[in-house]
């Protein structure tokens, strides 16, 4: 054989050099497609940007990525207005597909007890809540399909075939959303030529946008704002909706500081067995309210008392810290055969300034209990106009924790140290994890986290709490980015100000048996919730049925600091309804808004607003009309 044939030659050298460039090319147009394909899942055009952080989410999981909140938060920071097509490339490049590894941290994530498997009740807790959410129904043929064994359990070991099963199947099944994108892509009718950097690319006028995580269950006020080119919306101008029926309500409430106070403690209450937890209400980007929730257990039908409590972390007496006078409430329910199904058994409707309880008699058993605020005075704060606080600075070539950075994190320590012993469990340091990075921390992790950091008793300390967050400035070499994501997640703005939480206390008295108080999630106020307040407002409140449209009935129920309402659909089609509080006085409502538009699907029932007193040292006025839309 001649020598020739095996030489690098020059014409060789050009041939594997176009091949390869060639075959980049088809990487880069293949990964610009996906890219594109993803985009126009969520928007009309790719000219369109991302305008806010939950739309940001909802394309990186249209491109197979399953963005945690700390990754969110490196793209979509307090300062960003928006992000445009270029940018949400860059961010793809960036973060790679799911993989098996992945959805192994999910199934973790879904083991809510760590014990190696996943119940219904988990796996239902989890497929209910997050993103486009099934049914209980759907969610038990998922788990039958999965359970090998018919032990109502899923075992996620990373070597048990029904788990590698699933994770493939998941894998294919977010391929092939892809896939179907992109061919919805090619198969539109109407595109046109459109310059992409260097390359050349065709994209859709208009496909339809896949239903946003938040656009409806979140904001039911919201309406949809008709895209151009969307042959769905007539291009004739609409005409101004009427109000067919409606029906008032004025309800005048004297000063509440004048009132007589009606909590008490029972008079022998130092020899009641006694339980306590701390917990917190943050609140979210969209509005939502995430808090801790408890599992109480009775030996044996006793007396209780047991209150809700905002916790004061200032340091100074005279200065409280700015949510004391955030409202809190305890509902107390139970199961009743069916999961699903729960009586509502208390709330703690009495106060003692800002201190709410309940006393009475309970039966032995498992109970509930769900913490609640209205939203009235828990609201999002301006952050555009403050100047930003330094987190670390570096002392001889080392890095360092500025002395309002400690005092921070020594804050947060305070409020995620639930039982108060000055420690972090593995439990709570878990409670922390999942707020700030929407992950819990392995049993791994967590051995190298006491072996490297300060503790006691297997826990964490103080000091090991400010060691790990020095640890990770130190990973980012100092840049704050992350330190920042956690921050923002446990309620504090750019300027180390804690605005946007209400830590609380609850304690629990038993006059003659012992309890346990739990702390078993962190989970936002949603359905459930909202399932338990209209039962109660249903079952106290006064009815009123609007004239001439007697399947809908608004329930109205009001103590001394508060006025609830709730909307009753009992028809078979979709009603909407406008609410107009513009006659108040003196009052806030939960909506944030004076006037505002509710949409009640058929045979539903729906929280319609909450309204509290801005100032409780004077009298306030609820005056309120709600009319159907047509």
């Amino acid at each position: 054989m001649s020598n020739w044939q095996g030489r690098n030659t020059p014409n060789t050298r050009k041939s594997a050099q176009s091949e390869a460039s060639r075959s980049q090319y088809n990487e880069e147009e293949t990964f610009y497609r996906n890219c594109r394909a993803a985009y126009l899942a969520v928007f009309g055009t790719s000219l369109e940007s991302i305008t806010s952080k939950d739309q940001l989410c909802l394309a990186l999981q249209q491109a197979g990525r399953n963005p945690t909140k700390r990754t969110l938060g490196k793209y979509w920071t307090q300062h960003t207005k928006k992000l445009n097509f270029d940018d949400f490339c860059e961010i793809l490049k960036k973060e790679k597909p799911i993989d098996k590894n992945e959805l192994m941290k999910a199934f973790r994530k879904m083991d809510l007890n760590n014990d190696g498997f996943i119940t219904q009740e988990e796996l239902y807790k989890v497929l209910t809540t997050k993103g486009e959410r099934m049914t209980r129904e759907e969610v038990k043929m998922i788990m039958d399909e999965a359970d090998s064994n018919n032990d109502g359990k899923l075992d996620y070991n990373e070597e048990h075939y029904v788990t590698l099963q699933f994770c493939r199947l998941f894998l294919m099944t977010i391929e092939k959303s892809q896939k179907n994108a992109v061919a919805r892509l090619d198969a539109d009718a109407k595109m046109k030529q459109q310059q992409f950097g260097s390359l050349t690319s065709l994209e859709c006028l208009s496909l339809p946008s896949t239903k946003s995580l938040v656009e409806y269950s979140q904001n039911p006020e919201t309406e949809t704002i008709p895209r151009k080119g969307d042959s769905r919306f007539s291009s004739k101008p609409s005409t101004p909706r009427s109000h067919r029926t409606s029906v008032s309500s004025v309800i005048n409430m004297g000063a509440t500081i004048t009132k007589n106070l009606k909590l008490s403690e029972p008079k022998a209450i130092k020899n009641w067995q006694h339980v306590w937890s701390k917990g917190c209400f943050f609140l979210e980007d969209d509005g939502g309210i995430v808090a801790h929730r408890y599992r109480l257990e009775l030996q044996q039908t006793t007396n209780i008392f047991l209150t809700i409590t905002p916790l004061n972390l200032s340091q100074t007496e005279e200065k409280l810290s700015p949510w004391m006078n955030v409202d809190t409430a305890l509902y107390v329910v139970r199961n009743v055969g069916d999961p699903e199904a729960v009586e509502v058994v208390c709330v703690t409707e009495l106060r003692e300034k800002e201190r709410f309880g309940w006393k009475g008699e309970l039966r032995s058993g498992v109970y509930h209990l769900i913490p609640f605020t209205t939203g009235c005075r828990l609201k999002k704060r301006n952050k555009s106009m403050i100047r930003e606080a330094k987190l670390v600075y570096r002392e001889n070539g080392d890095l360092m924790l500025t002395k309002e950075f400690r005092a921070a994190l020594s804050d947060i320590f305070e409020v995620i140290d639930l039982d108060g012993n000055g420690l972090l469990s593995f439990e709570e340091y878990n409670f922390f994890e999942l707020r700030t990075s929407g992950e819990k921390c392995d049993s791994e992790a967590w051995a190298m986290c006491r072996e490297n950091f300060d503790t006691k008793k297997n826990q964490l300390t103080r000091q090991g709490f400010m060691e790990l967050n020095l640890m990770e400035a130190n990973d980012q070499e100092g840049d704050p980015a992350d330190l920042w994501v956690t921050l923002e997640s446990m309620g504090y703005n750019r300027a180390l100000e804690m605005q946007e939480v209400c830590p609380f206390i609850v304690d629990i008295y038993a006059e003659d048996c012992k309890l346990k108080l739990t702390p078993i999630g962190l989970e936002s106020t949603g359905s459930l919730l909202d399932s338990v307040i209209c039962k109660t407002v249903m079952r106290k409140g006064e009815p009123k049925a609007i004239k001439g449209y007697n399947p809908l009935v608004i329930y109205t129920y009001k103590t001394e600091t508060l006025i609830t309402s709730v909307i009753e659909n009992k028809s078979e089609n979709k009603v909407i309804i406008h609410i107009n509080n513009e006659n108040s006085k003196n009052c806030v409502s939960s909506r944030g808004l004076r006037t505002f538009a509710m949409e009640v699907s058929p045979r539903t029932t729906m929280v319609c607003q909450h309204v509290m007193p801005i100032d409780e040292r004077l009298e306030w006025i609820y005056s309120c009309t709600e009319s159907i839309v047509t």
